[in-house]
């Protein structure tokens, strides 16, 4: 029998018997492709598009009279070949950068994602909600029964613009968009097909184009080319309230500029929960700040290699917890000796600069968010970005910010760049990257704006536009009567050599009371494993079993007597007491004859005792690390 294929390199037809396995048409199929087309990348599909394409490679065994193909039909091929560019970028030869955004080569559609998609149970929850905000009777407008409803007092849908500018809210909530879209897209009443509401921004060449004409950059058409980018404030926002489980967290993460007078970065670790404030809200608790490897500066910083993230991500899991942001600080001290700091972030200047959107895109890609209402099985992410810095009254203030869905996708497509204005954001040129050896389509961007005559004006993105285009901004606070999950937050940070702090086998003895010779207080030991940062020290040590260390965790997050129990007698445990107990905390010396609790009748003991209350009178002066400054 006679087959057909088509691909976007042309036509060819290839002689084959119906008990042929389409894993023996292979060979003479990557003979009529380019000699660099990748074999474990060639699929086949029965229409030019739309179809189910399946890869040659996952067809083992299947014949080809199996699937209903008869003499002289049609099949479409994809490939990709060997080493090529994402995002619509090929290298012409030249050396060049590797790009050090995430980037993907295709988006992949998911068939039925709402059936095979597992969302965080905080969705589902969500999604059972009704949502919508009760009114009562106006009796102005309103005219019928008590039992009655009308458009006056019928429930507001939490994607309703009274409702969010009674409450003042700027950003509608992911569940209240979703809403939104949902309704004017799938009307049960019309009993059409369901269609997801929700679909990513996609602004890269497509490499699947049905045209056949070759991939880019050799070939491109309308098709496979990303349309024009349109920029618009966004109008919802994945997480709305950012909540730090107490003072202390962010108190102790400051005390390093404090000391040092250089910046600092912290990954945040919490969770997930519902906020009441906003309709169909997320708020993300924060219960840890961990500090990765990095070189700190008066006016910046540089993050080194992590290379125990995983590790510090599964001691987090374990204590119910997981990334949920990053937080960083942008401080100068305004050198009048009462704490205040100068205030560089306002509206004339900048929030967030280019560099840092870029930088929180980059995290927001890398993590998305799984959901079961989007053609791909993900939209948007859930990670947020802290900035530390003054306000306007000198004062030490948060900020929270989120990049847009617009901003993610730029950023892996690798149309913008940082700019040394950090309240603009740069297009990437076209003729300046193929000066570099790279060739790169770069849409049109536009943007709109009021002029200086008022009038909304649209306006060229090239070569810069404001970085508020692709800012969404969140609340954060603080709660009134703190409940952290971690008792304690005395345990050295991690990557604090410099200001003298180290994490070590002392530092754990000191921690849980443990001293040599001693027996230890296994009720002071409950409230001292509950430290997040000793928490990961004790992982990294490798001492606990697999079984012993979710149970330390349980007991770090619960208090239990009974975990507590099944702790102290476990082997692992019993081993890293004695090793404390080795090289742990010394026993404490004799009290001093002269602070006034010493027996007075042991005179030979009070001569040998003489100098114990003597100290040499040095006094750390005053700096900027030992005042606190204002909140």
């Amino acid at each position: 029998m006679l087959l057909r294929f088509q691909s976007r390199n042309g036509q060819f037809r290839l002689n084959a018997e119906p008990t042929t396995a389409f894993t023996d048409l292979l060979p003479q199929i990557l003979e009529k492709l380019p000699a660099d087309t990748d074999p474990d990348s060639v699929k086949l599909s029965n229409k030019p598009q739309g179809g189910e394409a399946r890869k040659i490679a996952q067809l083992k065994g299947v014949q080809i009279q199996q699937v209903g193909l008869k003499h002289g039909d049609q099949l479409y091929i994809e490939f990709s070949t060997k080493g090529e560019a994402t995002n619509g970028h090929a290298n012409s030869g030249a050396p060049s950068v590797t790009p050090a955004a995430p980037t993907a080569a295709e988006v992949a559609l998911v068939k039925n994602p709402w059936e095979i998609v597992k969302q965080s149970e905080l969705d589902e929850r969500l999604d059972k909600q009704d949502g919508r905000t009760p009114r009562g009777r106006d009796p102005k407008l309103c005219r019928h029964g008590p039992k009655g409803m009308c458009e006056y007092c019928s429930p507001l849908e939490p994607y309703a613009p009274e409702l969010l500018l009674d409450k003042k809210i700027k950003h509608m909530s992911f569940h209240g968009y979703l809403r939104k879209l949902n309704a004017g897209k799938n009307k049960p009443e019309l009993k059409s097909s369901y269609m997801p509401p929700l679909s990513e921004p996609f602004y890269r060449v497509r490499k699947d184009c049905p045209s056949g004409h070759p991939a880019w950059p050799v070939g491109i058409c309308t098709k496979c080319q990303p349309s024009a980018i349109s920029l618009q404030p966004q109008t919802f926002r994945m997480v709305d309230h950012v909540e730090f489980a107490s003072f202390e967290i962010v108190d102790k993460f400051l005390n390093f500029w404090r000391r040092s007078g250089n910046q600092r970065i912290g990954y945040l670790y919490g969770r997930y929960e519902e906020y009441k404030e906003v309709p169909l809200g997320v708020k993300a608790v924060v219960e840890a700040i961990y500090e990765p490897p990095q070189i700190d500066e008066m006016d910046g910083l540089k993050l080194n290699d992590w290379e125990n993230e995983k590790d510090v991500d599964a001691a987090a899991r374990l204590s119910g917890l997981e990334q949920v942001g990053v937080i960083f600080t942008d401080l100068i001290d305004a050198g009048a000796g009462d704490g205040t700091v100068v205030c560089k972030r306002h509206i004339d200047s900048y929030y967030l600069s280019s560099l840092e959107l870029i930088f929180a895109a980059r995290q927001q890609a890398t993590r998305p968010r799984p959901t079961k209402w989007s053609d791909t099985g993900r939209f948007g992410s859930n990670f947020i970005t802290c900035v530390v810095t003054g306000d306007e009254e000198g004062n030490i203030a948060i900020s929270a910010f989120q990049a847009s869905e617009t901003a993610v996708e730029m950023v892996r497509a690798d149309i913008v760049e940082p700019s040394s204005d950090p309240s603009q954001v740069l297009v990437r040129d076209e003729e300046e990257e193929a000066g570099l050896g790279r060739v790169r389509y770069i849409p049109e961007v536009f943007y709109r704006r009021k002029n200086e005559y008022g009038a909304n004006v649209q306006e060229s993105a090239k070569p810069n536009f404001p970085v508020d285009y692709l800012l969404v901004t969140l609340t954060h606070g603080f709660p009134i009567d703190p409940n952290p999950q971690f008792l304690r937050n005395t345990f050295p940070i991690e990557t604090r050599e410099a200001l003298g702090e180290g994490q070590d086998i002392s530092a754990v003895a000191k921690q849980l009371g443990v001293k040599r010779g001693q027996k230890p207080d296994d009720s002071e030991i409950v409230k001292a494993v509950s430290d997040f940062h000793l928490l990961c020290f004790l992982r990294n040590l490798g001492i606990l079993g697999p079984d012993e260390e979710p149970l330390l965790h349980r007991l770090a997050r619960t208090h239990s007597t009974s975990n507590a129990h099944a702790l102290f007698s476990s082997p692992g445990w019993r081993t890293l007491v004695t090793i404390l107990q080795e090289s742990g905390m010394r026993p404490q010396k004799r009290p001093s004859p002269f602070d006034g609790n010493a027996s007075s009748g042991d005179e030979d003991g009070m001569l040998a005792k003489r100098f114990g209350g003597a100290s040499i009178g040095l006094q750390r002066p005053d700096s900027r690390g030992n005042k606190r400054a204002k909140w």
